[in-house]
């Protein structure tokens, strides 16, 4: 597959501006700042398609990108508790529009932070996807914010916590500044095109 040729096609802020999808996707979910953007760009090999700021929440829309013959959705951010009541309604509305419409999702991706325990609205996310029979991969992120004892540590907590979940799904650990599980994911990626 030509990362190269990624492109931006098209940026989803309500339900009712979804559109009819006629290609196999892959998604990204995970808490507000988790770094889906940064991963969005390192798998590309852009700097830029993916806007990335240090201010959660900066993800509100469904953003989607075009591979070749597979489409990539960077989802919005949960769990921002500095946005209203009407904001997080309106991002609620979107996620579970996007999943349950009729949809060939083929992984998603469930990003981490490494350095801390999974929260409630992750496990719940996890949830959600086995409830709907999505493919999903673990991807903990900052994963070179760690020292080697560090990163052993919470590795073995994250499998932990996920319980049943680490069982069945693969758990990557990824970093945007250095690049560990790039290829992982990318061959995962490729392997939805199949």
């Amino acid at each position: 597959m030509n990362y190269n040729n990624a492109v931006f096609e098209k940026a989803f802020g309500t339900a009712a501006q979804l559109t009819v999808s006629d290609l196999p996707e892959v998604c990204f979910a995970g808490r507000s700042n988790v770094g889906k953007s940064s991963l969005i760009n390192r798998i590309l090999g852009k700097k830029a398609l993916a806007r990335v700021s240090s201010r959660p929440g900066k993800t509100v829309t469904v953003n989607m990108y075009r591979v070749e013959n597979i489409r990539i959705a960077d989802l919005p951010g949960y769990g921002y508790a500095k946005v209203s009541f009407a904001e997080r309604e309106r991002w609620s509305d979107l996620m579970e529009s996007y999943f349950k419409s009729d949809r060939d999702i083929r992984m998603a991706f469930q990003l981490i932070d490494m350095r801390h325990p999974a929260t409630d609205f992750d496990m719940d996310m996890l949830s959600f996807l086995h409830q709907m029979n999505i493919p999903m991969t673990v991807v903990l992120t900052k994963s070179d914010k760690l020292n080697k004892s560090e990163y052993a540590k919470c590795l073995e907590n994250i499998k932990v916590q996920l319980g049943e979940f680490a069982d069945e799904t693969q758990i990557i650990p990824f970093s945007a500044q250095n690049g560990e599980g790039t290829e992982k994911i990318r061959e995962l990626i490729e392997s939805c095109t199949a």
